[in-house]
């Protein structure tokens, strides 16, 4: 699998940062068509926008690198180099947290219905974002057979791209965003026709549907990070489904219609 998109001499382009980018590029359009309902001026959008992806960024290569310290300390140029891979989901989900929770404060926004928009753009993000780690030949699963690859219906371009250095693995990126897709449609559909929709369900619904897909795979991968004998996002993983059904059922907040940013 070639990584390399475009290779200008003095710069390389990876199909890994080209998918990282429409995925935030594709998040945004999501937040934006739903944000500016809310008649929030244009600098307090791009602030949003901008440092929030920026704390996600940092929250995904810090958690990666920190799970990874003996390589890292090894090799400390390698933690600037991006493009090879080694963004958490789960990292980004938090760094993007901590500064939206700051942010909230600050500015006295109802932190649970800005969550509720940004989850939307974040699982859209992730759909095509994860396609990024089929380039870098990364985030696969178990070995396999192209008997069984085919047996799944998989696109053919898929199961070439699973063939590394001759052994078949299983695409679990392209489970997660499949899986992630069918969670994305649902969303939409979700916060459009549920009348009783309150805030911080959109979000409890989205950390379930997330977890559950993710638990599942990453005990299918080879790569990943480890707390010892724990896979850390399948620890991460099942504390989250849990936050998600507290907010989906038991919840007794503002409708989500009703509620405003601006508290």
């Amino acid at each position: 699998m070639n990584r390399v998109l475009l290779d200008l001499g003095f710069i390389k382009v990876y199909y890994y940062s080209i998918f990282i980018l429409l995925g935030v590029l594709a998040g945004i359009i999501m937040v934006w068509l739903e944000i500016r309902k809310d008649k929030i001026n244009k600098d307090e959008i791009i602030d949003i926008f901008f440092y929030t992806i920026i704390f996600a960024f940092l929250g995904a290569r810090i958690y990666y690198v920190l799970f990874n310290l003996s390589y890292y300390l090894s090799n400390p140029l390698e933690i600037l180099c991006v493009w090879h891979g080694g963004l958490a989901i789960h990292g980004g989900i938090l760094g993007a947290f901590l500064y939206l929770l700051f942010y909230s404060k600050k500015n006295n926004i109802n932190m649970l219905k800005l969550l509720d928009i940004l989850v939307i753009g974040l699982i859209a993000g992730q759909i095509i974002g994860r396609w990024g780690n089929f380039f870098n030949s990364e985030a696969y699963g178990s070995i396999t057979s192209l008997e069984y690859l085919r047996s799944l219906y998989i696109p053919e371009f898929i199961i070439n791209g699973m063939n590394i250095n001759g052994v078949y693995y299983l695409p679990t990126f392209f489970f997660e965003s499949v899986w992630n897709f069918v969670g994305f449609i649902i969303l939409i559909l979700i916060r459009k026709f549920y009348k009783k929709l309150r805030v911080g369900q959109l979000m409890g619904f989205y950390l379930m549907w997330y977890s559950f897909i993710r638990f599942i795979i990453e005990g299918m991968r080879l790569d990943s990070l480890m707390l010892g004998s724990i896979r850390v996002a399948q620890l991460v993983s099942f504390i989250l489904f849990f936050v998600g059904v507290y907010f989906v059922f038991f919840n007794k907040f503002k409708s989500y219609k009703e509620a405003k940013l601006y508290e």
